[in-house]
């Protein structure tokens, strides 16, 4: 099937985009907030009191927000070029939605309401769109060019 035949992005597939491109605006937030953090003075020097293994996990969570944020970017790029791809990436990109989510449930320093709500939305997210992406005629049509 070439350009010409596939599908535009249109219907129930603007709800999975527009996940996806939230999820990119939040991290891009994200890595703004790493950033500000970085380039002050004050920061520095509460990062070295920390323990030294504290600052391993903060950068290590920089590390996970910029490597997301690629890759939720190349996602993006793919997906307004319906390439045939996506569907199979957009399922691992949700998975690690859910495992990231899940990491801050079990790591991060805040209530459980926090974290169960954090936790729902990329749950409910993999739970709808895996299965809209595996079995969608739509999917298939749309996302056709190498």
């Amino acid at each position: 099937m070439n350009n010409a035949t596939a599908l535009r992005i249109g219907g129930w597939l603007l709800i999975p985009l527009a996940w996806l491109l939230m999820t990119l605006l939040s991290t891009s937030l994200g890595i703004v907030m790493y950033i500000m953090a970085l380039s002050t003075p004050e920061a520095h020097q509460a990062l070295a009191a920390q323990l030294p293994q504290t600052v391993v996990m903060w950068y290590l969570s920089l590390a996970f927000t910029v490597a997301m944020w690629f890759y939720s970017l190349w996602l993006v790029i793919a997906f307004f070029k319906r390439r045939s791809k996506v569907p199979r990436h957009y399922i691992l990109w949700l998975l690690i939605c859910v495992l990231l989510a899940v990491k801050a449930f079990a790591f991060s320093p805040v209530t459980d309401a926090i974290a169960v709500r954090q936790l729902l939305f990329p749950l409910l997210a993999a739970a709808v769109f895996a299965p809209y992406f595996r079995k969608s005629q739509r999917v298939k049509h749309t996302f056709v060019n190498t």
